[in-house]
């Protein structure tokens, strides 16, 4: 039975990152290194993507390659910034002696000075840029007309090119992401319609309780208007805004020779990251670390990150999904009989689909018979 070995192709790496909590409400000391400066433990308070701002974190990084298979792990103190994190990646992997690649990356790696630290040593980028942040690169990138060409599946997508830079702009749309974010906003847009009902007859104190309230959901706060007069109403402007963005994202690459084909595909695969990101936290037990020395949480991350390469490497070379994988497996199980002469362990038969499993994987079958303990009679 023919089996599909992994590409271990690394011309693309897909890097992210998270951060993974402690349940504990202090974090670690902070200490004076020798030029008197303060350093933050490795358990520190930052950006945490768990939206758990109240507890110290660690912060965990994650290089992929365009098939999903993860090549490499960090972690970081929480409170580290994403400029090192994107250096280090990169310094770290220029040891493997790659001739190309393409770093793909989100929002959070897109200032200028990240895609100038990519693009040392020949190297490029896709990055993905932020639609609401209002730089002029984007509102031109937005505006320009063109005809979408339909590359991988639904997606469309027309190339943007700008004067003043030699960096590429290519605009992506989705339509059943479309879908999706119209429905989300119009529900949000009525959850925020309900509050701001009868919020004219509170008292100032109130309405700016209130408005503090929808300061902290920032999916409602983003249609808040706030008159001269101190009422709340629904920002209409910023409903239409917003619908003109459905389903829409903006890449920027630094290589003139890929092909646009190629370029939101690339960055389409971040969600192999993602996918990763919630097998280590959920399948694999990342999330709670139980740990509280730096070596043992770094050991724990590497744990979770081999795991998931097991992984990975099983559903490319089985072609099926790691859910269906173990639940097949756990249908394996070892039972004691015993008798008066002997006990026995012995394995439960091994079906065709588990044979299938372990024969693309290369694994020989367990042992039928596990032990066999003969009872010795004693003399009367």
């Amino acid at each position: 039975m023919s089996t599909r070995e992994p590409n271990l192709e690394t011309d693309l790496i897909l890097f992210d990152t998270t951060s993974t909590y402690f349940e504990l409400d202090e974090a670690d000391a902070v200490t004076v290194d020798e030029h008197g400066g303060e350093q933050a433990g490795f358990r520190s308070h930052g950006n945490s993507k768990d939206q758990r701002a109240d507890l110290p974190q660690v912060v965990v990084g994650l290089a992929v390659t365009r098939e999903g298979i993860p090549i490499r792990a960090w972690t970081w103190p929480g409170n580290t910034a994403d400029a090192a994190l994107i250096r280090q990646a990169k310094d770290d992997l220029r040891g493997w002696g790659l001739s190309r690649v393409v770093w793909v990356g989100d929002r959070g790696f897109t200032s200028a000075e990240h895609r100038q630290y990519l693009q040392r040593a020949g190297g490029h980028s896709i990055l993905g840029e932020k639609l609401r942040s209002g730089s002029p690169e984007a509102k031109e990138a937005l505006s320009r007309q063109g005809r979408y060409r339909t590359v991988a599946g639904n997606l469309r997508v027309k190339e943007a090119s700008l004067e003043g830079t030699a960096d590429r702009f290519v605009v992506c749309h989705n339509p059943e992401q479309a879908d999706r974010d119209r429905v989300i906003r119009e529900r949000l847009v009525a959850q925020l319609s309900e509050r701001l009902t009868g919020s004219d007859t509170l008292n100032a104190t109130k309405r700016a309780e209130l408005r503090g309230e929808l300061r902290t959901k920032p999916g409602l706060h983003r249609y808040l208007r706030v008159t001269k007069g101190g009422l709340l109403r629904l920002d209409q402007a910023a409903v239409t805004a917003e619908a003109k963005l459905d389903g829409t994202y903006l890449l920027r690459t630094s290589d003139p020779n890929l092909g646009t084909e190629a370029i939101a595909p690339g960055y389409k695969r971040l969600a192999e990251v993602e996918a990763g990101w919630r097998e280590m936290k959920h399948a694999l037990d990342l999330r709670p670390v139980s740990h509280r020395l730096e070596d043992r949480i770094r050991a724990h991350v590497t744990l979770c990150w081999l795991a998931l390469l097991l992984i990975r490497l099983a559903e490319v070379r089985t072609g099926d999904t790691w859910r269906t994988l173990r639940h097949e497996l756990d249908q394996m199980h070892l039972g004691t009989f015993a008798s008066a002469t002997a006990t026995i362990t012995r394995r439960t038969q091994t079906p065709a689909a588990q044979q299938r499993i372990l024969t693309m994987l290369d694994l020989d079958e367990p042992p039928a018979f596990s032990t066999i303990a003969l009872h010795h009679e004693t003399a009367a």
